[in-house]
């Protein structure tokens, strides 16, 4: 994202009618599952950030360059390609080790992209959320 204003805001947008709108039965049902993960994990309640990403929790960040804005601590998209969750890249040897154990995934930069949640490990991917969390939680305190 270049510079500008930021794009993805908060909205008032209706997360459950979002994820009941998801056209592909089983994405929107990734998507639920999605959510109750997140919400069990952060203890937040959904909103929306733009059109299309279920965010936990938000935080303020400023960059070097003095760049500023507010974003969500954890969220998703159930995407039509593959359901994207949103964590921390810097997850250290903790992270990779719960990576080597999730199931078919593809990760780059913040995105982790899950084209099956039945063929993956919910447990583990709750523990990346729960570890990317906190570690969003500790670089951007409240």
């Amino acid at each position: 994202m270049g510079g500008g204003e930021l794009k993805t805001r908060a909205t008032d947008a209706d997360v459950a009618a979002f994820l009941d709108a998801v056209p592909d039965a089983r994405r929107r049902a990734e998507g639920h599952a999605l959510d109750a993960l997140h919400r069990e994990v952060t203890g937040e309640e959904p909103r929306m950030w733009g059109p299309s990403i279920v965010g936990y929790g938000q935080y303020t960040y400023t960059y070097d360059s003095g760049r500023s804005g507010t974003m969500a601590r954890a969220g998703f998209s159930p995407r039509k390609a593959a359901a994207v969750v949103y964590l921390n890249a810097a997850l250290g040897e903790e992270g990779a080790g719960l990576f080597a154990r999730l199931g078919p995934h593809s990760f780059g930069k913040s995105c982790l992209y899950l084209k099956r949640l039945d063929r993956i490990d919910m447990a583990v991917l709750g523990a990346l959320v729960r570890l990317s969390w906190q570690a969003n939680n500790e670089r951007w305190p409240q």
